[in-house]
């Protein structure tokens, strides 16, 4: 298919817009601008992204932190802000048309721009995709009317949009690409101040403020049960600012943990490599864990009627990546009724305890960051400029 209305020819400079919306996005699109300015020296690299992309020579045409909004009732306040640059935008690309626009998540802003410049004659791409394939799996129609292609993190994702006729490229993790095949455990240690012939779990119950009073209770409840078995159990705690650690300071004080517990500002990989066992949330955490190759538990709960709404919706068995990736139960979930300090403690204890799984598991997630261990910056690249070349 030719896009009469697309930028330049193939000899003459190109023209990659690229929106961003947060900062794992920022983080992304850095990487990608790096690999197509080999393919592409003299290219132009515009639209809305933060200060990763905007160092590779990027020019934001609005601030990206305008749309990093969080929270129904944050994005009902800004509303018309977002329309406004979405707007402003648009114009800017029909009025002076890219070679291609490239969404990077943030599907809700990013994939309605793709569409309109889909339809508009400019080749569109999508970046990280949609939890399409575990939940309102009918947004797959509306996705396939919006983008030329899309590139996915995980091979499960490519596998539901073939399913659908969707072009498609596995790229990928860049975590995968960064983080060691080995991870030095007793480096962590040093540099976290702990012991080195105690054992440590790490615990990560979220990162805002609800999620911490809920999780944090429920994963500290589980440490004072664990304290009981394992004395000789070393806690540590990253909080991603100083609210958070203020908040997961009162818990400790207030539920009498009497293990020695070490609270860390940010360095959450840090916490992660030196551990034995990692309690947490599902999420992208449990990526970073099973690229760092520790066993892991979750533990996750929500209010009774957001629990009985999204288990109708999700499609899929399981919630934590390694087992979505590995399409078995790798990793123990204890979701709802199911977490309780006494069945997460006992799950953690028999991760530290059972040296044969550990062995088990860590070979398993090797393979698994093999498989994810592909060059995401490059590949996505690659399958951006086959694009720009079949638009010829």
């Amino acid at each position: 298919m030719t896009h009469p209305q697309a930028g330049s020819a193939s000899l003459s400079v190109k023209t990659i817009a690229i929106v961003a919306g947060e900062a794992s996005g920022d983080i992304l699109g850095a990487g990608l601008i790096r690999a197509l300015r080999r393919r592409y020296p003299g290219a132009r690299f515009v639209g809305i992204g933060g200060d990763e992309m905007i160092a590779e020579g990027f020019h934001s045409l609005v601030p990206m932190e305008r749309l990093s909004v969080m929270g129904l009732v944050e994005v009902l306040g800004r509303l018309r802000e977002l329309f406004s640059i979405r707007a402003r935008l648009l114009d800017y690309l029909f009025t002076t048309p890219p070679d291609v626009v490239i969404g990077i998540d943030s599907p809700d802003f990013t994939l309605a721009i793709e569409r309109r410049c889909r339809e508009a004659g400019i080749p569109a791409v999508h970046y990280v995709s949609p939890s399409v394939w575990a939940w309102r799996q009918k947004r797959i129609f509306k996705i396939a009317k919006s983008i030329d292609l899309m590139l996915t993190l995980f091979p499960f994702e490519a596998r539901f949009y073939e399913e659908h006729q969707v072009p498609v490229s596995f790229v990928g993790h860049p975590l995968a690409d960064r983080i060691a095949l080995e991870t030095d455990t007793a480096g962590a240690r040093q540099g976290l101040g702990l012991a080195l012939d105690k054992p440590v779990l790490a615990i990560l119950p979220g990162s805002r403020g609800g999620e911490v009073e809920r999780l944090g209770t429920l994963f500290l409840e589980t440490a004072r049960w664990l304290q009981v078995r394992r004395p000789d159990l070393q806690l540590v705690i990253p909080c991603v600012n100083r609210d958070r650690e203020r908040q997961v300071r009162a818990l400790v004080e207030s539920l009498e943990v009497s293990l020695p517990v070490t609270l860390v500002r940010g360095r959450s990989r840090e916490v992660m490599a030196a551990s034995d066992v990692v309690l947490l949330a599902s999420g992208t955490a449990t990526l970073e864990a099973m690229l760092l190759k520790k066993p892991m538990v979750v533990g996750y709960r929500l209010s009774n009627l957001s629990y009985k709404v999204l288990s109708r919706l999700v499609k899929v068995p399981w919630v934590a990546l390694p087992n979505l990736l590995a399409r078995e139960s790798l990793v123990p979930e204890l979701l709802q009724d199911d977490a309780t300090p006494e069945k997460l403690g006992a799950a953690v204890l028999e991760r530290l305890e059972n040296h044969q799984e550990r062995a088990r598991l860590h070979e398993a997630f090797t393979v698994l960051h093999q498989t994810l261990r592909q060059g995401a910056d490059e590949r996505a690249a690659d399958a951006v400029s086959r694009l720009l070349g079949a638009q010829l």
